[in-house]
């Protein structure tokens, strides 16, 4: 009986931990459209598969996502080589950008940072 108990355990802290994860999804228009208007915090990443900034900041947002402090914040991928109406919008000219916003108002930009502590810094402003 003890190890069915230590196994439901152990399924209901993986659920809880996923459950507790921010979400990283692709851009489109209606869901940003939605998760604003909502007031939900968003962060809009604009990535090409061949950028070596790119590669450094995924790993980090993929880690801040999983934290609980930014289980509410939705990350919303843009392709840069293939989604340039997307770019316009934004006014977006570079890679590697982040795009972060507390409901319909942006609360902040970088392009380029790969630092752990910069990338939080930007994500930390849609939930404060």
């Amino acid at each position: 009986m003890k190890f069915a108990q230590a196994t439901a355990i152990l399924a209901l802290t993986a659920v809880a931990s996923i459950a507790a994860a921010g979400e990283i999804k692709h851009y489109t228009q209606a869901e940003f459209d939605k998760l604003t208007h909502d007031g939900k915090p968003v962060v809009v990443n604009v990535s090409a598969t061949w950028c070596p900034t790119c590669k450094a900041q995924k790993p980090i947002v993929e880690s801040l996502m999983k934290q609980p402090a930014y289980k509410d914040v939705t990350v919303l991928a843009v392709d840069f080589d293939s989604e340039k109406p997307t770019l316009r919008k934004f006014k977006v000219s570079m890679q590697s950008t982040l795009v972060a916003f507390k409901g319909t108002k942006e609360v902040g930009r970088s392009t380029g940072d790969t630092t752990p502590e910069g990338i939080e810094g930007l994500i930390r402003k849609t939930v404060q």
